[in-house]
């Protein structure tokens, strides 16, 4: 897939300072540039991949309101960045190095530019979770892969096993159906955690098995790809092994919050402590979209952090400069 989210480096020499700074370019952080843009204040996004976030490397979004018959994530991601563009927001595509988001003027290192910004947006989303067992590291990206999007057509035909049936993992799989000959699905619960329609759309499938209430113990391999999956029916303690061409990990997400230790509250999952205003327990600092504490990990309350966000940064930015 070719993905072209907007500029990849900077058409124009970057600012020192900005009323706003955004970390994480996903719909959460582009929708607060969108809203922080249009109310005067010079917002810089800070992104070091590629703008739209996780949705850039999904297939299909069938929940997007007004996409009647569905969008694809990377069509979706390119709009969320041209009108954040239009707007005048600015980009840039580095790492950031060094943070400090104390004191009413935060600094931000990213590659060899330093920034300064009033307030502090963080909108850096999650990763997909690893399963941590023997052989995991050894066969992943030879075998394992994270990303159906990405992967998919590397497994044409090929018989291979999804682990976790949660929406992630069914939204991903019946996608990967257009490419593979079977999947057997590997969950540690008792049934498919997934909402209803994506169960029964799954579950129509001839082409699926699934292994209820079983964990996952071991990837094997040949020492240069994956071969096989060793798993444990929970109940019985039965240990099983199954051949396969390939395995897909949807068992979770990880809050990319690891820069913010320390200076911003963290729950013990590390998702960052911030309610529904996205305020956090840094003056200054506002936390939108999947990183965030919530109850619903989606798009449309992503976009919604994002513009409540820039609306509580704004209001925080007036009260700094004395005015309404």
């Amino acid at each position: 897939m070719d993905f072209s989210l907007g500029p990849m480096q900077e058409s124009k020499e970057l600012e020192d300072t900005y009323d706003l700074i955004i970390i994480g370019g996903g719909p959460a952080g582009l929708t607060a540039a969108i809203y922080a843009r249009r109310s005067g204040l010079s917002t810089l996004v800070v992104e070091p991949l590629i703008t739209g976030g996780n949705i850039a490397s999904t297939e299909k979004v069938d929940n997007w309101p007004g996409d009647a018959d569905g969008v694809s994530g990377e069509n979706l991601a390119v709009r969320f960045t041209k009108h954040a563009e239009r707007f005048g927001t600015e980009f840039s595509y580095d790492d950031i190095t060094e943070i400090n988001l104390s004191g009413n003027e935060k600094v931000i290192k990213a590659g060899n530019k330093t920034f300064k910004a009033k307030a502090i947006i963080i909108a850096t989303g999650t990763h997909p979770r690893e399963i941590n067992v023997p052989g995991e590291k050894e066969y992943k990206g030879h075998g394992i892969s994270y990303c159906a999007t990405c992967d998919a057509p590397f497994f044409k035909d090929k018989d291979i096993i999804v682990i976790g049936a949660g929406n992630s993992s069914i939204e991903e799989s019946i996608y990967l159906l257009t490419f593979v000959k079977s999947i057997t699905f590997i969950q540690d619960l008792p049934y498919i955690t997934a909402e209803k329609i994506l169960a029964d759309e799954i579950m129509k499938k001839d082409n699926v098995k699934f292994y209820f209430g079983h964990l996952v113990k071991e990837f094997k391999g040949d020492g240069s790809k994956l071969t096989s999956v060793v798993f444990e029916d929970r109940k019985t303690g039965e240990t099983k092994e199954i051949k396969t061409d390939g395995c897909f990990v949807y068992i979770g997400l990880i809050p990319n919050t690891k820069l913010f230790k320390g200076q911003v509250e963290l729950d013990k999952y590390g998702y960052v402590m911030a309610n529904e205003d996205t305020v956090t327990s840094a003056k200054g600092v506002f936390a939108a979209g999947d990183v965030r504490i919530k109850t619903l990990r989606q798009i449309v309350t992503a976009v919604s952090d994002g513009a409540i966000a820039a609306y509580e940064a704004k209001k925080y930015i007036d009260e700094l400069k004395g005015g309404n």
